[in-house]
């Protein structure tokens, strides 16, 4: 069931959009997520979390470029997930950012997924 499209924050090189299907927050980020722009993602995922959204799926096709902040943003989304008793799914990971993932290890901590509609299968059968 699909709630409708929520909203979107922005700041320059980062745009995030928020809807909600079912008990789960799908949130887009689209361009750079680094210390620059983490709080444009870490505003919404908070809000979603305070919600009772503890099933986050970040659909990451369209996201260009993740730092050590940005990676730090999703940990701690992931962390507070987790303790409300849900999770953060990765779904659709363009190379450039899947690598950064694979170097620090954060993969293995994170559950991820080919695309949007695997991630919210998996989320929907647990």
């Amino acid at each position: 069931m699909d709630r409708g499209m929520p909203g979107s924050t922005s700041r320059g090189r980062l745009t995030v959009d928020v809807r909600h299907q079912g008990s789960s927050a799908v949130l887009t980020p689209e361009g750079e997520l680094d210390h620059h722009t983490a709080e444009v993602l870490s505003a919404p995922l908070e809000q979603a979390l305070e919600d009772g959204f503890s099933r986050l799926v970040l659909d990451c096709s369209r996201l260009e470029f993740c730092d050590s902040t940005g990676l730090n943003v999703l940990l701690g989304a992931r962390l507070k997930a987790e303790a409300a008793g849900g999770g953060v799914h990765l779904a659709g990971m363009l190379p450039v950012v899947s690598r950064v993932f694979e170097i620090t290890g954060a993969g293995a901590v994170f559950t991820v997924h080919d695309d949007v509609d695997a991630a919210l299968a998996h989320v929907a059968e647990a």
